[in-house]
Order: structure tokens, then C-alpha cells, then sequence
């Protein structure tokens, strides 16, 4: 979508830009950018119980660890 302004006459700099600043924020465009920066792909079913079943046996395998005493070192980042 393409707003367009045109000076009016006698009209100033300012106002001109004040009159498009006020379309823009009208017409939602703005609204729409900034829900779209930050959007996250939805992960298929598959791959969330994939990722749960991973997370399940990471966690068992880590219990038996600590239950025998030999909890892996906690990797630095």
C-alpha cells in the first residue's frame, strides 16, 4: 500500500509531514510492520513431540546420572 502526500499550497514542510505521519498511522500499515518483526514460525506436531520426546529422554538419562553420582559438568557459555 503507497501513501502519497501532496503539498498543499502555501502549506509548510512541517504540516505536510505532520498530515502524512497522521495517514500512515491511520491506515494500520505501521501496526502491521511491527506484528510481523517478530514472528515465530509454528513448529509442526511432529517435530513438537519429537522435541518432548528428546527433552523426556535427556531428562531420564540425566536422573540416572545424578542418582549414580556422576552428574555431567554444566557446559559454560
Amino acid at each position: 500500500m503507497v501513501i502519497e502526500v501532496r503539498r498543499a499550497e502555501r502549506e509548510n514542510s512541517q504540516s505536510m509531514l505532520r498530515r502524512f505521519t497522521k495517514r500512515v498511522q491511520q491506515s494500520g500499515i505501521l501496526r502491521v510492520a511491527r506484528s510481523n518483526r517478530f514472528h515465530k514460525r509454528i513448529k509442526s506436531k511432529e517435530m513438537q513431540k519429537r522435541r518432548a520426546l528428546r527433552k523426556g529422554q535427556l531428562m531420564a538419562e540425566y536422573e540416572k546420572l545424578k542418582k549414580l553420582g556422576k552428574e555431567p559438568k554444566k557446559k559454560r557459555r
